[in-house]
C-alpha cells in the first residue's frame, strides 16, 4: 500500500513507516551485489598470501559479510527482518590493485533481499579496510551496486556493467 504521495516508506501523514507486506505472496527471491576496494598492489598481495599480522583477511571478511546480511534490519531502519536461506560471498581481484567482493543472498518470502546483499558487501569491505589499515590507510571502497535481483511482483533486474565499474 502506498501513501498519497506514492512513496511506500511514508504514511498518510508523511511520517516514516515500515511497508506492510502482509498481503504479498511468498516467492523465491535472490539478490547479488558487488563492491570494490582499491589499494596498493603490495597490500593486495599481503591479503592474498595471508601475510598480515591480523590473519586471514578474506576469511574474516566473509564471516562479516554473512553477519551483516543477517543483521540488515538492525542497520537499515525500514528493512524487514528476513529469514535468509542462503548467503554466498566471493572475492576476486584484477591482479593489480583492486579487490572485488560479490554477495548473493536468497530467501523465500514476501519481500526482497537487495539490502541484505548490499549490506553483505559493505560489511565485508569495511572489515577488509579495518584489518588492513595498519598497512595502508589510503584504500578506497567504491562501486557498491546491485547486480541482480530475482523474484517478487516487480520481476527480475540484471545490471549490465563491467566488473570494475
Amino acid at each position: 500500500m502506498e501513501s498519497s504521495s506514492g512513496l511506500t516508506h511514508f504514511n498518510e501523514q508523511g511520517r516514516a513507516r515500515m511497508v506492510d507486506v502482509t498481503e504479498k505472496a511468498e516467492t523465491k527471491r535472490s539478490a547479488t551485489a558487488r563492491c570494490s576496494i582499491s589499494m596498493q598492489r603490495e597490500t593486495l598481495e599481503l591479503i592474498k598470501q595471508v601475510k598480515l599480522k591480523k590473519g586471514d583477511v578474506l576469511a574474516v571478511a566473509q564471516v562479516a559479510g554473512i553477519m551483516g546480511a543477517k543483521q540488515t534490519s538492525s542497520w537499515i531502519p525500514m528493512c524487514h527482518p528476513i529469514a535468509l536461506t542462503g548467503i554466498d560471498i566471493q572475492f576476486s581481484d584484477n591482479g593489480d590493485n583492486e579487490l572485488y567482493i560479490e554477495a548473493t543472498v536468497r530467501t523465500t518470502g514476501q519481500t526482497g533481499v537487495e539490502m541484505e546483499a548490499l549490506t553483505a558487501v559493505s560489511a565485508a569491505a569495511l572489515t577488509i579496510y579495518d584489518m588492513c589499515k595498519a598497512v595502508e590507510k589510503s584504500m578506497v571502497i567504491s562501486s557498491t551496486m546491485l547486480l541482480a535481483k530475482t523474484g517478487g511482483k516487480n520481476g527480475d533486474f540484471h545490471r549490465n556493467a563491467p566488473l570494475s565499474s
